[in-house]
């Protein structure tokens, strides 16, 4: 009687520890994907690096894994499209997005319902078929990829924001080659604004939640580059991705500044 006290004290000792050491992780974890985020926004590439770097050790969680793998892909991932604002080397942007993928799919091999996953290969193969965009094999091979994907993401969540926002440049693409107007377009982000949630975000929580200030500022974008050109909308969207994200670099310093020049121009 006596040693079974004992074994069920340690057994309830090493609960306590490995609970302990979960909840560690997990903020660890989380304080570097609010780093990353903001890296992202700032447009600090150097920043995202450190923290992809930072993240390596907590894979070793098998509770955490497929959420860490996630934001390592997502840091990659958005490490190329800060890349491509400043013009890096194509092949140092192909190699991350690659590196990416290889990450979303470790995330999908740990968590087959983990959409967000999908969502992030999604446009991970689309900015490599733009890279590959002179090499027509090539590039019909990576959208060959993308198709399945877009399936399955569309029927495990329809109405998941972020792959609203992943899927505008399909939409883009697809209203270009047919020679229709934006209309598909504006529709599809407006959709996923009214499926982003209000409510506060648990700060310890690795679930992605991202995408309402992508989808204003995509919006802002897309009336900005319609024909003709609607500046009041462009301007207001993008304002209203910025009340959320004051020190996003590209909308801040890229995207709006060009609203701004077409409207003087427009007057």
């Amino acid at each position: 009687m006596h040693q079974k006290l004992i074994f069920t004290v340690i057994l309830a000792m090493l609960s306590a520890f490995c609970d302990a050491s979960d909840k560690s992780d997990r903020e660890q974890a989380a304080r570097i994907v609010a780093q990353i985020q903001r890296a992202d926004y700032e447009g600090d590439r150097a920043t995202l690096k450190q923290c992809y770097d930072a993240l390596t050790p907590l894979l070793e969680n098998r509770e955490l894994a497929s959420r860490v793998r996630y934001w390592r892909g997502f840091d990659l991932w958005r490490s190329a499209i800060n890349g491509f604002n400043d013009s890096v080397d194509p092949n140092e942007l192909e190699q991350a997005l690659k590196q990416a993928i290889d990450e979303f799919k470790a995330a999908i091999k740990q968590d087959r319902a983990f959409v967000d996953a999908k969502v992030g290969m999604i446009s991970c193969l689309g900015y490599l078929a733009y890279i590959k965009r002179t090499d027509s094999a090539a590039r019909q091979e990576l959208l060959e990829q993308i198709s399945p994907l877009v399936k399955e993401a569309k029927a495990m969540a329809p109405e998941n924001p972020r792959l609203c926002w992943v899927l505008g440049p399909i939409l883009w693409f697809q209203a270009r080659e047919s020679g229709s107007g934006p209309e598909k377009l504006i529709e599809n982000y407006e959709m996923g604004l009214q499926h982003c949630s209000n409510a506060e975000q648990d700060k310890n929580s690795l679930e992605p939640s991202w995408g309402k200030p992508e989808l204003l500022m995509s919006l802002a974008y897309t009336y900005l580059n319609g024909n003709p050109p609607n500046v009041e909308a462009a301007e207001s969207n993008a304002r209203n991705a910025l009340e959320i994200v004051p020190y996003w670099h590209y909308t801040r310093d890229i995207l709006l500044p060009q609203i701004l020049a077409a409207k003087a121009r427009g007057k």
